[in-house]
């Protein structure tokens, strides 16, 4: 039981350092790159993280081994996260208003927890589903603040639809996936990134007579390149193999919980580094997801820790039907 507890707690720490490591990537994208096409950000970022972990591989940094390896697994997760994701969600936010994206992508928890249980038999406590949903009306009071507005456009519901489906089920077939290390998960999800989106990239710039612009855009512009290597080697290979990590030890439920933290420090933040003020209703929000936060990953000291009731379930199993 000490070795669990003990797992816990460093499964929750690498979920929180990767949820901290994505709430500043926000702002660096506010900083440097609002001139830049969503498909122009995206293939450069993981064709540098692409790069970045082959590098290391190379300098025995950390292994992959992906020979002999039956890769449609991983390949399975990278269709979810990052390609299909970062599609839709792109789709999903020009054509809706920043209340309703950031208010439907607040749900990423919530559909994570319905498909655990469906898919990956993971059963929340009563604690934890209350505690989710607090953090989630947490994130909803921060966005609403920014000022109530809507589209009422069914196409844009339809892609931020897709995209949270798209959230869940990464962190599903990433649990799932029990037979690839965390960093071979990463590794397959940076390389496919690479490919896909250059390729968008490409056709972008090439049907608008702007290739070259593409090309020499992190060797021309200072600002851009800062957030590029932030976001793809703090975000892409390093938080991503920690949430992958994550959901490997502490499983889906309590991995989706703790990405509601994103949202938090990216709000924090702004406020910090950007001088973007901090309301009272605010302060009431962020107490809402720290306080969902900590019910969701609570432990009591006679719980039974994931690993043991998947073994426990399997031994019944056994005897029911030998």
């Amino acid at each position: 039981m000490k070795n669990e507890r003990t797992k816990l707690m460093i499964g929750t720490l690498a979920a929180s350092v990767a949820s901290l490591l994505f709430g500043l990537s926000f702002m660096f994208v506010k900083q440097s790159v609002n001139n830049v096409s969503a498909f122009t950000l995206l293939s450069w970022r993981f064709l540098f993280a692409f790069v970045a972990m082959t590098l290391c591989s190379l300098l025995g940094i950390f292994k992959i081994q992906l020979r002999g390896k039956d890769l449609k697994p991983l390949l399975l997760i990278a269709l979810f996260q990052p390609i299909l994701y970062y599609i839709v969600e792109t789709w999903g936010i020009a054509l809706t208003t920043a209340t309703e994206s950031g208010i439907v992508i607040a749900c990423i928890p919530i559909v994570t927890l319905i498909l655990s249980a469906i898919m990956l038999k993971e059963r929340p406590t009563k604690l934890q589903v209350a505690s989710i949903l607090i953090s989630v009306a947490g994130i909803f009071i921060m966005v609403l603040i920014q000022g109530l507005s809507a589209s009422l456009n069914p196409l844009g519901y339809f892609f931020l639809l897709i995209t949270i489906l798209s959230a869940g089920l990464y962190v599903i077939y990433s649990r799932k996936a029990a037979a690839y290390t965390s960093t071979e998960k990463t590794f397959v999800m940076a390389a496919s990134g690479a490919v896909v989106f250059t390729l968008c990239a490409v056709i972008e710039h090439a049907s608008a007579g702007t290739l070259h612009e593409l090309i020499m855009l992190p060797f021309v512009n200072h600002d851009f390149l800062i957030s590029l290597i932030y976001l793809s080697v703090a975000c892409s290979v390093i938080a991503t193999n920690l949430r992958n990590y994550s959901i490997s030890i502490i499983g889906a439920t309590r991995t989706a919980s703790l990405a509601v933290l994103t949202t938090l420090v990216s709000v924090i933040a702004g406020v910090v580094f950007l001088n973007e003020p901090f309301s009272f209703a605010q302060g009431i929000a962020t107490l809402l997801v720290l306080a969902g936060v900590y019910g969701a990953n609570h432990m009591p000291k006679n719980a039974v820790p994931l690993e043991s009731m998947e073994a426990l379930d399997a031994m019944r199993s056994r005897k029911e039907h030998p």
